[in-house]
C-alpha cells in the first residue's frame, strides 16, 4: 500500500501511507475490517487521530507477522485481541487515565444501549446505573454490546469482527443484557432478547 493520506470520508483507505507490502489475503482482511477497527478504536479513545494511529500500528503488526497470524486458529480473533491491546497501549503511552477514558466510552456505550432498549429500561431515573452495569460486563460481553449497539453492526458482522461464531455473539448479548437487568434490579422479562440481525 502506498499513496497519500485520504480524506476522513474514506476510512478504508486511511492507511494508504503505511509503507509495506501487504499480502493479498491481508489486503482483503484490511478491506473487510478496517472500518470496524477504526470505529471501535474511536469509540474507546474518543479521538479520531488516535484511533487512526492505533489501527495503523495494528495493521503494521499484522503485515509483519502475517504468516504467523494465518496459522492462528482464528486470525480474526487474533487481530481483534491485538487491536484491544493496541488501544490499551496507546492509552498508557499517552499518559491518559484509563479510568477517565473508559468512563467516556462507557457513557457513549450506555447512551446507545439505553436508546436501543428505551422501553425496556424506562423505569430508570438516571443513566448512572446503566453506566455502572455496562462497566462491570466481562470483556467479550462489553465488546459485543459496543459493536452491536454503539457501532450498529449486525450479529453476523460482529461475529466476523471478533472471530467467533454468530451464536456466540447472541449468547454474549443475551448474557450482557441479563447482567445489566440484574445489576439494575429489573425483571428478566424486561430484557427479552430481540433479533439484532
Amino acid at each position: 500500500m502506498n499513496g497519500h493520506l485520504p480524506s476522513p470520508d474514506e476510512p478504508g483507505d486511511r492507511l494508504a501511507e503505511v509503507q509495506y507490502c501487504m499480502p493479498p489475503a491481508l489486503e482483503a482482511f484490511h478491506d473487510m475490517y478496517v472500518k470496524a477497527y477504526l470505529n471501535y478504536a474511536h469509540t474507546m479513545l474518543g479521538d479520531k487521530d488516535a484511533a487512526l494511529a492505533v489501527v495503523r500500528r495494528c495493521f503494521s503488526h499484522l503485515a509483519l507477522n502475517w504468516a504467523r497470524v494465518m496459522r492462528q486458529e482464528s486470525p480474526e480473533a487474533y487481530a481483534w485481541a491485538l487491536l484491544k491491546v493496541r488501544v490499551d497501549t496507546h492509552l498508557r503511552l499517552a499518559g491518559l487515565d484509563p479510568q477517565l477514558v473508559e468512563t467516556a466510552a462507557f457513557q457513549r456505550t450506555a447512551a446507545a444501549v439505553l436508546e436501543s432498549v428505551r422501553c425496556q429500561f424506562a423505569v430508570m431515573e438516571t443513566a448512572l446505573g446503566l453506566y455502572t452495569a455496562i462497566a462491570s460486563l466481562p470483556e467479550r460481553q462489553y465488546d459485543t454490546i459496543v459493536l452491536l449497539y454503539v457501532l450498529g453492526y449486525p450479529s453476523d458482522k460482529v461475529a466476523s469482527i471478533m472471530g467467533v461464531e454468530r451464536d456466540t455473539v447472541r449468547s454474549h448479548r443475551r448474557l450482557a443484557r441479563r447482567r445489566i437487568a440484574k445489576k439494575l434490579g429489573l425483571p428478566l422479562y424486561a430484557v427479552a432478547d430481540e433479533k439484532k440481525d
